[in-house]
């Protein structure tokens, strides 16, 4: 991808350039827009929160446990991949969480389903500025989703900020994804229509031993719409760029004689994600560093 601006003043300008006569006039079926909504494909999921989640809204997702970042980052990618609709991405990433968990990978995300030639990924130094970009990402009405990615329990995350976001979210008709993970990253007050936990699940190999799909323990811990606290395991599949019910992770007692041996399955936990910067061969390196972290670059060079 082309290089952004470095500015939050011009930010809403090179966001909008994303969105070509092509793009404009791509066709995306009703059923993804039905009611505001975008299902995750697993009907019982779908069904357990209404029939998908709202597109004009913040939801807010955190890691289990330390050991889950990659998991959570995982999870909201394909959320991004179910609300985008073929429509730009911004994701903001704070500063600490590439330093301590690596850069999105571009190959990566194209294997995820997610074009990486669609998504803008923006570098903050810290929660505060991550924060208003993603305020400012949310007004220009021309992403299908704005991802924003904080290290921990930020002084800057409050009520206050989850409420703006929120309410930037449902005058541009624009899906907010709040990724938290790392220490102190825990449930805060927040205006978040819906809050997700979610650790690492085992997935089932392919054939000859290949890693299997993506798979997640998934637990809805608030649903603003009313909705009951429960849990899913799920599996992503990114051909559909929709979710389906995980294999067992382990074998199961045949019930009936005539059944064959279950099948073995690999128990371990999934490997951790091979990050490294959002380049390669795909448009070049799509960072957006903020301008100071670009100023200290130019005066070490």
């Amino acid at each position: 991808m082309g290089t952004a601006r470095g500015s939050l003043v011009g930010l809403r300008h090179d966001i909008a350039t994303i969105v070509t006569a092509e793009r404009a006039i791509e066709t995306v079926s009703p059923q993804a827009l039905d009611e505001g909504r975008f299902p995750l494909g697993l009907p019982a999921l779908d069904t357990a929160i209404g029939g998908g989640l709202r597109r004009a809204a913040l939801h807010e997702i955190f890691a289990a446990s330390a050991g889950d970042a990659a998991a959570t980052r995982g999870f909201g990618l394909a959320l991004t991949a179910c609300a985008a609709a073929y429509r730009p991405i911004i994701w903001v990433r704070q500063d600490m969480v590439a330093q301590e968990q690596g850069e999105l990978h571009a190959p990566g995300l194209q294997e995820f389903g997610l074009p990486p030639e669609d998504v803008v990924l923006l570098r903050m130094p810290d929660a505060l500025q991550a924060l208003r970009a993603g305020h400012e990402a949310l007004r220009c009405q021309a992403p299908g989703v704005v991802v924003v990615e904080l290290w921990g329990a930020p002084k800057a995350l409050d009520l206050t900020a989850s409420q703006r976001l929120n309410r930037a979210a449902a005058k541009a008709g624009v899906t907010a994804l709040l990724i938290r993970s790392g220490t102190g990253a825990t449930p805060q007050p927040s205006a978040a229509l819906t809050r997700w936990s979610v650790c690492a699940a085992p997935s089932s190999p392919l054939a000859a031993g290949a890693p299997g799909a993506p798979a997640f323990e998934i637990g809805l811990l608030l649903h603003r719409e009313g909705y009951p606290p429960q849990t899913f395991r799920v599996e992503w599949n990114r051909d559909d760029r929709a979710f389906r019910k995980a294999a067992l992770s382990r074998p199961v007692a045949a019930s009936s004689g005539d059944r064959p041996p279950a099948s073995p399955v690999r128990e371990n936990r999934p490997a951790g994600w091979n990050v490294v910067p959002l380049q390669g061969p795909f448009h070049g390196d799509s960072r957006v560093e903020h301008p100071s972290q670009t100023g200290r670059r130019r005066a070490a060079g």
